[in-house]
């Protein structure tokens, strides 16, 4: 039995409406409707609740049908990449920012009489912001390829 089918025989074993069990999802009765008619499948955390309303296991939810399965996974492989794609970002822009730190510096030294020393030696100024950016970028860009991969 696939997950639309199963869904709508749980619901009017309860002896709810659409209405009534979109309530209880904090949905759209829109939603149920799509969900019952194959139209659309719900996230992962509805599936959860459903489970729950209904007192039967997300093994039964997910297992009835596959195209169900696959979204779930296609999913939480999508919630898995943002966060390190993130980080590597994160590096992009601190490189940048030290990058931009340093030309400032190097301006405000060279055409006023203020002086901001660079403390670390030269070689970190020099190449830790290209580092960082490229470090960041190639990092980033692996990351978004793989997902369009997978």
């Amino acid at each position: 039995m696939i997950f639309a089918e199963k869904l709508k025989n749980e619901r009017q074993k309860k002896g709810w409406s659409q209405e009534e069990l979109a309530e209880q999802l904090f949905v759209s009765r829109q939603s149920v409707s799509k969900w019952e008619n194959g139209q659309n499948y719900p996230s992962i955390e509805i599936i959860i609740k459903v489970s729950d309303l209904f007192g039967v296991t997300i093994d039964e939810l997910l297992r009835s049908d596959e195209d169900l399965k696959e979204k779930v996974i296609q999913d939480s492989r999508q919630l898995a990449h943002p966060k390190l794609k993130f980080l590597f970002d994160m590096f992009w822009l601190m490189g940048a920012a030290f990058f931009l730190f340093k030309i400032v510096s190097l301006a405000l030294n060279y055409f006023t009489a203020i002086n901001i020393p660079l403390l670390g030696g030269s070689f970190i100024w020099n190449f830790g912001p290209l580092i960082l950016m490229v470090g960041g970028a190639i990092g980033s860009n692996t990351l978004k390829d793989m997902y369009k991969e997978e």
